[in-house]
């Protein structure tokens, strides 16, 4: 069977990234606008119930107006913007979250795909919470480094400047207002009362994302120890095709590759622990599993397709 796939949005870096993804695919033809009518909105409704699966790759207000514009019960709408990641009626586009969130992305025709930091922060802490080892009142801190592609076209224009300026050669943290736009997905589908205190850091390279949860023992039910948190880990992800969880303290004596998982849909946990903390740290590919991997994967599943289909 082919399926008709859309994607609104398709001259953006996921957007692009998707094609990429699609245009292997045997089973997938894909709807194409012409150049010169990419915002017309007559003409954008029209793909988009044309299409078995629409992906938007927009803005968040652009995202709101297409799916307004969806007047079927046909079309699965899979939004990678930030606009329904916490709204009612959406799946979100996470498999490996909890039990039944397969049969969620399944059975629902709007999907909203999670940000790339948020992916990295929720696989890694929605574990300790689901096992009560995490109680949902705490107060928790993350850090995340990422490639320059999360910040899009504007982005990489000015990290690909020759020569690179000064001040972006070193690692920059943002977000300094504390208000990033993934912070209530990683609250709302982690499980905990409040957002994290989060400090998203963007370096001097192309791809890649590392998200480190530092937490103290005393935070954690009593009793807890460092196997107990990376056994509950290993056992959540058990089984799963993208989701590595590694051994405790795996590769504490080097320094931690954060671009290890890039060109894949795979993502990475750790454990490093001493006798009174444990870091987690979470890497994935920002440009695949924290975006247009995640976005194929999900259609996959609601489609009823082998999930890794078209994935590595």
């Amino acid at each position: 069977m082919t399926y008709r796939v859309f994607v609104d949005g398709q001259e953006g870096t996921t957007g692009l990234r998707i094609h990429e993804y699609l245009a292997a695919r045997a089973d997938i033809e894909v709807l194409k606008i012409d150049a010169d009518k990419r915002k017309d909105p007559a003409e954008r409704a029209l793909l988009l119930n044309a299409a078995d699966v629409a992906f938007l790759c927009l803005p968040d207000v652009a995202s709101r107006e297409a799916a307004f514009m969806v007047n079927n019960s046909r079309t699965c709408l899979i939004d990678a913007s930030t606009a329904h990641r916490t709204a009612p009626g959406w799946a979100f586009g996470l498999p490996e979250l909890a039990r039944g969130q397969r049969g969620a992305i399944q059975a629902s025709k709007r999907i909203s795909n999670p940000g790339c930091h948020a992916s990295a922060f929720i696989l890694a802490v929605r574990p300790l919470v689901d096992a009560g080892l995490l109680p949902r009142d705490a107060a928790v801190s993350a850090t995340s480094i990422t490639g320059y592609s999360g910040g899009g076209k504007s982005m990489i224009a000015e990290y690909e400047q020759q020569p690179l300026p000064a001040h972006l050669q070193a690692p920059r943290p943002y977000a300094l207002g504390l208000k990033h736009k993934h912070l209530p997905e990683m609250a709302a589908h982690t499980g905990l009362a409040t957002p994290p205190v989060f400090m998203p850091i963007v370096g001097s390279f192309y791809k890649g994302l590392a998200v480190s949860v530092p937490l103290h023992l005393s935070q954690l039910k009593a009793g807890t120890t460092p196997e107990q948190v990376q056994a509950a880990l290993a056992a959540h992800y058990e089984g799963e095709r993208f989701i590595s969880v590694k051994p405790l303290r795996e590769g504490e004596a080097g320094a931690f590759d954060g671009q290890a998982c890039n060109d894949t849909n795979r993502v990475d946990i750790f454990v490093f622990a001493s006798d009174t903390q444990v870091l987690l740290l979470a890497r994935l590919d920002n440009l695949g599993k924290g975006a247009s991997g995640a976005a194929v994967q999900s259609m996959n599943v609601h489609l009823g397709l082998d999930e890794s289909l078209g994935l590595v």
